[in-house]
């Protein structure tokens, strides 16, 4: 069956093989047609040369204007490149049911973590938005019939992206589907699995940006939490993209988990806040991030993912301007007690919850978790076990005396 499927995807991608260019970690960024910064005069930027009477011309000008026509063609070149590169195969989907071991063992066997069956394990894993390890028997999971590489051949998220064409880097998020995708000037450059927000510890919808990174962060409020490869996007609610362990369903803390190939990769590409000349972080100046939706959390199991057809379903739609969608309203529950001051609005934290419920984000039956410092509750607690330890022994209860005084009203220790 193995064979069967190599060959079939050999001889479905050989018509293309000349078209695009496969690279078994995804696209590497090396060939995105990049616009010149605002008011920039780079390398390949026109330069106008001024003559004695105040013209432009002369042999600096020919110079320029064959580097500028050279630039042009390259770029479009380039551009030409991207636009086959995206003409992905059709990829069909089936839905396989884990009966028993030796099923779950075959798929092991097919797509296991190896050398030989690396692309395959990235494409499964990928689609199932799951580490192999938590498929288990009893589980249904899609399978695709074609492995391809470039995972963006099975991302939800368009190719293109007209409403991003002049921002030179965005992330979209879709809770519904649990995927992220990356856009350069409105190229899609990355597609990859995500596991989001609890429904009482939601990733909400809206805008945000990157903030800053670290290689391993250790949560602050729970330092059993050890997060590669982070990407800070809510300065005071503490969201990030982080690698963590990938279940299959939106588990986290508020947070978006990816498999450790994209977290990698997103670390490198990404970019943080500008800063002030004082050395302080200018609000929104990262890498814009839009998260579009929700998850329907009526679903007590799977996810929409695992019921497309193929690789042409479940397109998302995206907002026509990203940059115009609202700031994300943040419940001040979802904020660590400990930052609440530092807030800039703290009247928009404390009426987001009344906000996201009226317009149906936040469902009437929810209950949101509030934000619990976990290492500070370890802390309180180990404090008391010292305390109980070190206090003195009770002496002896003293004998009655023999003659009682009269009982009086019943009275309560606390």
């Amino acid at each position: 069956m193995t064979r069967f499927l190599l060959r079939r995807s050999i001889t479905r991608l050989l018509p293309l093989l000349p078209a695009f260019v496969i690279t078994a970690c995804g696209y590497t960024g090396s060939d995105v047609p990049r616009e010149p910064a605002s008011g920039s005069a780079g390398e390949g930027a026109p330069r106008a040369v001024a003559t004695s009477d105040g013209s432009t011309g002369g042999p600096a000008a020919v110079v320029d204007s064959q580097r500028v026509a050279t630039q042009a063609i390259d770029d479009s070149a380039r551009a030409a490149a991207m636009a086959r590169r995206a003409e992905f195969p059709e990829i069909r989907y089936s839905r396989l049911h884990i009966a028993d071991r030796s099923v779950l063992d075959s798929i092991r066997r097919r797509y296991g973590k190896k050398d030989s069956t690396r692309s395959a394990w990235r494409a499964l894993t990928t689609l199932n938005r799951k580490e192999l390890g938590y498929i288990r028997v009893g589980d249904t999971i899609v399978v695709p019939d074609t492995v391809v590489d470039d995972l963006r051949a099975y991302s939800v998220f368009p190719q293109q992206y007209p409403g991003a064409a002049s921002i030179p880097k965005l992330v979209m998020v879709t809770n519904a589907l649990q995927s992220y995708a990356c856009y350069e000037y409105g190229q899609l450059v990355r597609f990859a699995a995500a596991n989001t927000g609890t429904e009482s510890k939601a990733t909400f919808p809206g805008r945000y940006a990157f903030n800053w990174k670290e290689r391993l962060r250790i949560s602050s409020l729970n330092d059993n939490w050890k997060l590669p490869y982070t990407w800070n996007f809510h300065k005071y609610a503490g969201n990030a993209f982080h690698q963590f362990d990938m279940p299959g369903r939106p588990v986290s803390h508020s947070c978006v988990r990816q498999f450790m190939e994209d977290a990698e990769w997103l670390f490198a590409w990404g970019e943080g806040s500008k800063h002030d000349e004082s050395g302080n972080a200018i609000p929104f100046t990262g890498t814009p991030v839009v998260i579009i939706d929700m998850f329907d959390f009526t679903r007590k199991k799977g996810g929409p993912w695992l019921e497309l057809a193929s690789n042409r379903d479940g397109i998302v739609s995206l907002p026509v301007d990203p940059m115009a969608v609202e700031e994300a309203l943040i419940p001040i529950s979802q904020v660590p007690a400990g930052v609440r001051g530092a807030l800039p609005d703290r009247n928009r934290y404390k009426t987001a919850e009344d906000t996201l419920r009226a317009r149906g984000v936040i469902r009437a039956e929810a209950r949101l978790a509030p934000s619990i410092d976990y290492n500070k509750r370890r802390a309180a607690k180990a404090a008391r076990r010292v305390v109980r330890k070190q206090a003195p022994t009770a002496p002896a209860e003293a004998p009655a005396a023999a003659e009682a005084p009269p009982a009086g009203p019943a009275t309560s220790s606390e």
